[in-house]
């Protein structure tokens, strides 16, 4: 692997310099509410694994309780990184060329789609259709998010941002799994997937009131 430290350096040149040097604290409180772009992709970034939390936890009960056999649940969850994974190739290097807030905003109403559509429906076709959204909405927003923080952030402090920025993100599979699971005991599995799936439509409307700077 090339290290990127030279490039990092003729960045710093480029940028005017801070006026003082920043420390962790004031770091992470940029990054997770102060600045108001950082705090859309750190909010976003949560919801988004969230909800992929609470997919891995909820969804197999809810296709079991339909009577889904767990050959056919396998698949149902195979889906949905699988086409995570072989589209954010695609739409990492789009989110260089299009407006990064477009794709996390859009991304964000794609998986809120597919988990209602989800929930909302009670055949296998349906579900199909849902776990593909939901692949293609992650696409979209996971690469484009974390290049949206590297792009609001100055070089002297975006290796700390990035760091604090997965800490929210990450937090949010414990977070999804935890809401989901208390939401199911007491309301049931359609409740938790619905409450999930408006949270995330609702992120996204977050994204665009907040907006995400693009790098000049």
């Amino acid at each position: 692997m090339r290290d990127t430290g030279e490039h990092v350096k003729l960045e710093l040149e480029q940028h005017p310099p801070e006026s003082a040097p920043l420390t962790f604290h004031e770091v992470f409180a940029r990054t997770s509410f102060k600045d108001r772009n950082l705090f859309a992709c750190s909010q976003a970034g949560l919801v988004n694994n969230l909800n992929d939390g609470m997919s891995w936890g909820v969804f197999p009960l809810f296709f079991s309780a339909f009577g889904l056999g767990v050959e056919r649940i396998g698949v149902l969850k195979a889906v949905y990184p699988a086409v995570w994974g072989c589209l954010q190739v695609a739409t990492g290097s789009l989110s260089d060329r299009w407006a990064r807030k477009g794709l996390i905003v859009a991304g964000m109403w794609v998986q809120a789609t597919g988990i209602l559509l989800t929930v909302a429906t009670g055949s296998f076709g349906w579900w199909l259709l849902g776990s593909v959204l939901l692949g293609l909405g992650t696409a979209m927003v996971y690469p484009s998010l974390i290049a949206a923080v590297s792009d609001n952030s100055h070089p002297s402090w975006r290796a700390r941002s990035l760091s604090v920025y997965r800490f929210w993100r990450d937090l949010g599979y414990a977070v999804g799994a935890l809401c989901a699971g208390i939401i199911a005991d007491i309301l049931g599995l359609s409740w938790a997937i619905g409450s999930v799936g408006v949270l995330t439509f609702l992120s996204g409307v977050v994204a665009v009131f907040l907006g995400v700077k693009e790098r000049a």
